[in-house]
């Protein structure tokens, strides 16, 4: 039977559900028998309360890009049909279910808790027992694996789930056989028990959709509001020299 993991990342208002902060995006990228399929969930999602300061600045969402969204419960069956009987990886696994457990009980859905459809790993305690003592933050790891994050300037939660989809398959892709006389294919050939099993450098990658026009506005009209709240401090335009506020 197939082996479907999904990778999750969230992004929110602020760092507690008990003090009333919500999921804003949600990314998802489908794993199946280790290999990437190519499938995805993405939704931003309107909080109906203000994002906190700090927050805006990890993720650069703003309350007015958020306005004309869904609020969770308008998506809540479409994400739980995508994540349904997969296993979850997610990065610091309590953050993120704690959130989507929230939004849950805001809905007033019949399943209340993700874990009772889904089980989880937290890639964050599986980076700490093989490096311990290290970093082990989503950046420090792709260092450590090479695994390339340029683009990653801001947090956002799809592109985060396709990073950590690399990072947790390069982390667990030397694994062998725990069959006692276990044969694999490797290359065409049958090797050992004891012969680490590698990614393949071919396996298919997630499609790269270029943005439309109507994307591309979009994105600048929302620079342009980071760029005025934060009075000339936003990293991407200043880099470009197009901030407006100096």
């Amino acid at each position: 039977m197939a082996h479907k993991q999904i990778v999750l990342d969230t992004e929110t208002t602020g760092l507690e559900p008990s003090q009333g902060h919500r999921i804003i995006e949600i990314g998802c990228v489908e794993l199946v028998d280790r290999k990437l399929t190519g499938k995805h969930y993405h939704q931003y999602i309107q909080p109906e309360r203000e994002i906190d300061q700090g927050a805006l600045e990890v993720h650069g969402i703003s309350n007015e890009f958020l306005a004309d969204k869904p609020v969770f419960s308008h998506i809540v069956d479409e994400f739980l049909a995508f994540v349904d009987g997969a296993e979850l990886i997610i990065h610091n696994a309590p953050f993120d279910i704690g959130f989507l457990d929230h939004e849950l009980t805001l809905a007033a859905n019949k399943v209340k808790k993700i874990s009772k459809i889904c089980s989880v790993i937290d890639s964050l305690v599986l980076a700490r027992s093989k490096h311990p003592g290290q970093k082990n933050n989503l950046d420090a790891l792709c260092k450590r694996y090479a695994i390339d994050n340029a683009k990653r300037e801001l947090h956002g939660a799809l592109l985060d789930a396709e990073i950590l989809a690399d990072v947790y398959l390069m982390m667990t892709g030397g694994q062998t056989s725990l069959g006692l006389d276990a044969k694999v294919q490797v290359g065409g050939a049958q090797s050992d028990k004891n012969t680490p099993l590698t990614l393949n450098k071919d396996r298919s990658r997630l499609a790269v959709l270029a943005a439309s026009q109507a994307e591309l506005d979009a994105h600048q009209a929302l620079l342009s509001v980071i760029d005025k709240k934060s009075d000339g401090q936003c990293l991407w335009l200043n880099s470009r020299g197009e901030s407006t506020q100096h």
